[in-house]
């Protein structure tokens, strides 16, 4: 069995009926606030593995000085 097509008039249709839909400039808006607070997240993380690892590198050297060879 082949699956059927839609024909342009329902996919016409279907388009008109979210673009007049408020419910999809809702869930855009969401997806946009969430796409935000995720760059923000990853800039966050990025500052603080840079910081710690500038530690975890102080700490390494320190430590290599003490310890006798």
């Amino acid at each position: 069995m082949k699956p059927t097509r839609p024909s342009v008039k329902a996919v016409i249709c279907t388009v008109s009926r979210l673009v007049r839909d408020s419910r999809a400039a809702t869930a855009i808006e969401y997806g946009l606030i969430a796409a935000l607070i995720v760059v923000g997240v990853i800039a966050a993380i990025g500052g603080v593995g840079t910081v710690t690892s500038g530690m975890w590198n102080n700490t390494s050297a320190r430590v290599s000085a003490v310890t006798p060879r």
